[in-house]
C-alpha cells in the first residue's frame, strides 16, 4: 500500500484557501455548502468553518439516488437528507471525501435538483483517486492519488479525520 505524507487537516486547510479563491474569482457570494454522507459531511463542516460560511450545513444521503441501488441494496443505517435552506438560484458547494467513479456525485446532483435549481454547483473533494466512469471532475481537489486494482482509500472519523488505505482480497 502507498505511504502518504500529509494529514487530512492540512489538506482541508489547503482546500479552503483554494475554494475561497475559486469563489471570489467567480463572484459567488454567500454560497451554501452540502456534504455527502458520511465523509463528505465531515470535510464540508471543516470547510464551512474555515470559509466562515454562516448558513447551516446541508447533508445529502444519496442512497435512493444511486444507479446501483437495486444491485447493492439499502445500507441498514440510512438517514434522510437534510437541506435546511432552499437551493433555488443559489451557489452550492458540493463536498465529498473520495471521488472515484463519479456515480456518487451524479446521484447527489440528481437529489439537489429535486430540491430546486441552483445557480451553480462547485464540487470539492478531499481525494480524487481517478478511474472515473462518468465525466465528473472536481473544481477543488485536496489530493489526487493513483491506486492500483484492488486498492481503496476511505476517510475515517469524525475525530480525528484520517485516511485508511487498504487492499481488497
Amino acid at each position: 500500500m502507498k505511504s502518504m505524507d500529509f494529514t487530512v487537516e492540512a489538506i482541508i486547510a489547503e482546500m479552503a484557501a483554494r475554494l475561497g479563491k475559486f469563489l471570489a474569482d467567480r463572484d459567488r457570494r454567500d454560497p451554501l455548502i452540502l456534504g455527502i454522507q458520511t465523509g463528505g459531511v465531515w470535510v464540508a463542516e471543516r470547510l464551512r468553518t474555515q470559509l466562515g460560511i454562516d448558513h447551516p450545513l446541508g447533508r445529502l444521503n444519496i442512497a435512493f439516488y444511486r444507479d446501483d441501488f437495486s444491485r447493492i441494496g439499502m445500507h441498514p443505517h440510512v438517514t434522510p437528507s437534510l437541506l435546511p435552506f432552499s437551493v433555488e438560484d443559489r451557489h452550492v458547494i458540493l463536498v465529498d471525501d473520495v471521488l472515484h467513479t463519479g456515480r456518487t456525485v451524479r446521484a447527489a446532483m440528481n437529489e439537489i435538483f429535486d430540491y430546486g435549481r441552483p445557480a451553480s454547483i462547485a464540487l470539492a473533494v478531499l481525494i480524487d483517486r481517478g478511474a472515473h466512469e462518468l465525466p465528473v471532475q472536481a473544481d477543488i481537489t485536496g489530493k489526487a492519488i493513483e491506486l492500483g486494482v484492488g486498492e481503496h482509500v476511505k476517510l475515517l472519523g469524525p475525530e480525528p479525520l484520517q485516511l485508511e488505505f487498504r487492499r481488497s482480497c
